[in-house]
């Protein structure tokens, strides 16, 4: 795997607020103001950074190659082209009630608009760019007060009826925002400062985009699987995690659902503390998180207020043909790895027997992370 190519997307905005004047300090209301928004400030890792001794590397042993590249896309955040700004004029009340929005989208980093004095609110979020076959799934629910991001449900439904998500929607694209309030555009120009080359006054905003949606790479490791498993049937499911996020606040809804997920199934890997010839089925997906958190503001795991369970499954093909669904329950893991990270299970192969029926099969596993289910399924 290359390096440095996970990175955590902290979009540092500089948003620069200025008027025109023939001569300073001379003010004239209701002159143009610019809105400089961001320089993509890229610092590497540090989305998988929880100020733990938490090696996402160590652990993340599928790998993420050129042919993953080309089937699902990067391994991490791309950089966003373009965003979407709502600015919020509260006149001379901060944090006032929203009567209107002025909407632009920017291509590239910067805006020129105008401002009128008193307060103001602004909204900022990533323009989404789809990531398979040109359709968003993403989709928005914008008020004067706040903008809901939500996710369409799935054409198919989940092979795992896991209690209260048995519905399966599409991942979202990667989402950033930001949210600035009782921003104040005052006429004695306090806090401005005058450039001579433009001879204007210049006000300047600091504003950090967070990621609102997050990376979840999970894998299945098979040890002694002497070609047991011969594949995948190329996608998976991840349940309870939210439907919907406010983009505001960043805070997820209470709505759990199951996620779908596209997966690939490498018969041989290895792994690096042990030197272990492995077979590994691994994929990515992007979800809004935990119902009811923000993971950008916990720092602990203790912090985590999770009332769901969240169950990955997996369906699975034998060598003589038949096929079954492998369940996980991998609460433990997705609430330790509350803004993304890996989710592992490890099989010893040696304890699942063949199916000798189609439609799945019998499974007498005792292994960590592993719920023992029997699904009806297509053979191949």
């Amino acid at each position: 795997m290359r390096t440095g190519w996970i990175r955590y997307i902290a979009l540092i905005s500089l948003i620069c607020l200025t008027g025109c004047y023939r001569e300073p300090p001379l003010h004239l209301p209701g002159d143009p103001r610019d809105i400089e928004i961001p320089l993509v400030d890229l610092r590497l890792e540090a989305y998988w950074d929880y100020e733990l001794s938490y090696d996402w590397r160590a652990e993340w042993i599928y790998g993420w190659d050129a042919e993953d590249q080309k089937r699902f896309g990067e391994i991490g955040y791309t950089d966003p082209t373009g965003f979407n700004v709502r600015r919020y004029y509260t006149y001379k009340e901060p944090y006032g009630p929203h009567t209107s929005v002025i909407s632009n989208t920017v291509k590239g980093t910067t805006l020129h608009c105008e401002f009128d004095f008193g307060y103001w609110d602004i909204l900022v979020w990533n323009e989404i760019e789809p990531v398979n076959d040109d359709v968003q799934s993403l989709n928005f629910n914008e008020t004067l007060e706040t903008v809901t991001a939500y996710t369409n449900q799935s054409i198919r439904s989940t092979r795992y009826q896991a209690p209260r998500y048995t519905r399966a929607f599409y991942q979202p694209e990667q989402l950033f925002s930001a949210y600035e309030q009782a921003l104040e555009i005052n006429e004695s120009l306090e806090g401005f400062e005058y450039d001579p080359e433009r001879n204007v006054y210049v006000k300047k905003l600091n504003m950090v985009l967070e990621p609102i949606t997050y990376i979840y790479l999970t894998q299945v490791i098979l040890h002694h699987n002497n070609n047991k498993i011969i594949g995948v049937d190329g996608s998976a499911d991840l349940s309870g995690v939210a439907k919907a996020t406010n983009v505001n606040t960043g805070v997820s809804e209470d709505d759990p659902v199951t996620v779908t997920y596209n997966t690939y199934f490498k018969p041989t890997a290895t792994v690096p503390a042990t030197g272990e010839r492995v077979a590994v089925a691994g994929g990515r997906l992007m979800t809004f998180g935990i119902p009811n958190q923000n993971g950008n503001r916990i720092k602990d795991v203790s912090e985590v207020k999770d009332k769901y369970q969240h169950y990955m499954d997996i369906n699975m093909q034998f060598n003589n043909g038949m096929d079954s669904t492998f369940v996980f329950d991998v609460t433990d893991q997705v609430r330790k790895r509350w803004k993304g990270g890996v989710i592992t299970i490890e099989l010893d192969m040696d304890t699942i027997p063949v199916p000798r029926r189609s439609g799945g099969s019998a499974f007498n596993a005792i292994v960590k992370d592993f719920e023992e289910v029997e699904i009806p399924e297509f053979s191949m």
